[in-house]
């Protein structure tokens, strides 16, 4: 396995694996409880946006939580909501500007606190309370935690020797190395459609270029580890 990048934000990895198993992978990357709200209840919205479509907005916000907090259907209080399953949120404000995610008051923390919710104009109003809570992806997208897909490493099949098919396609894409063609970066390169009349093509190779972009609330290296332990876990039901 070759580490392409590796960052909080973002890990690649490549290695020679069947699709299958990098898409078991990175469909069990949904099985992983990650904190979104839930419910909105509005008491004032001059807003221009209608309550539904804010209320959708706020579900989308990423939001740093206690991982000790349970899921709803785990909890003692069997899904009512408590302290152990559910965080109340509260926003109030009425001057004119907009609207950011840091204004929000209560235990969860916005990863990004700079993210506008919406604009009040003058004498505009806005004030509601939330309910987050955790969530699987597999119940709706606002709980995954990341964009998370996989391609094949890119290869080169045909003629290697004739240097004059490099001009042919967008700079940074082949070189010229040790008397051959060589691609720049097999694991970032995109594949080109190639002239017919060229003994060269630029195919997919066996290597499996597999990327996690965390939305902020865990590591991409975490939800790797998840996503492989959800991934075992369904795997020992079946016997």
């Amino acid at each position: 396995m070759k580490v392409v990048k590796n960052t909080n934000e973002e890990l690649c990895f490549a290695a020679e694996m069947p699709e299958s198993l990098a898409n078991a992978i990175r469909r069990s990357v949904l099985e992983i409880p990650m904190l979104a709200i839930d419910e909105v209840e509005f008491v004032k919205n001059d807003s221009v946006l209608y309550d539904e479509v804010l209320a959708l907005r706020l579900g989308l916000l990423p939001l740093k939580f206690d991982k000790t907090l349970k899921l709803k259907e785990e909890c003692t209080c069997k899904g009512k909501g408590c302290s152990k399953c559910t965080i109340q949120l509260k926003l109030s404000a009425d001057e004119p500007g907009i609207v950011y995610a840091k204004e929000l008051k209560g235990s969860a923390k916005p990863v990004y606190p700079e993210m506008p919710l919406v604009y009040l104009a003058e004498g505009q109003e806005l004030q509601f309370v939330a309910f987050a809570r955790l969530g699987k992806g597999i119940e709706h997208t606002k709980y995954s935690p990341g964009l998370v897909y996989y391609r094949h490493a890119a290869e080169i099949e045909g003629n290697k020797k004739d240097g004059k098919v490099i001009e042919r396609y967008p700079k940074g894409i082949l070189e010229f190395k040790d008397g051959e063609i060589k691609l720049a970066d097999k694991y970032n390169t995109d594949f080109f459609d190639t002239d017919k009349n060229l003994d060269f093509k630029i195919v997919p190779g066996k290597e499996i270029v597999f990327c996690i972009e965390s939305w902020g609330q865990m590591p991409a290296k975490e939800i790797l580890v998840r996503a492989v332990k959800a991934l075992k876990d369904n795997l020992k039901e079946i016997k």
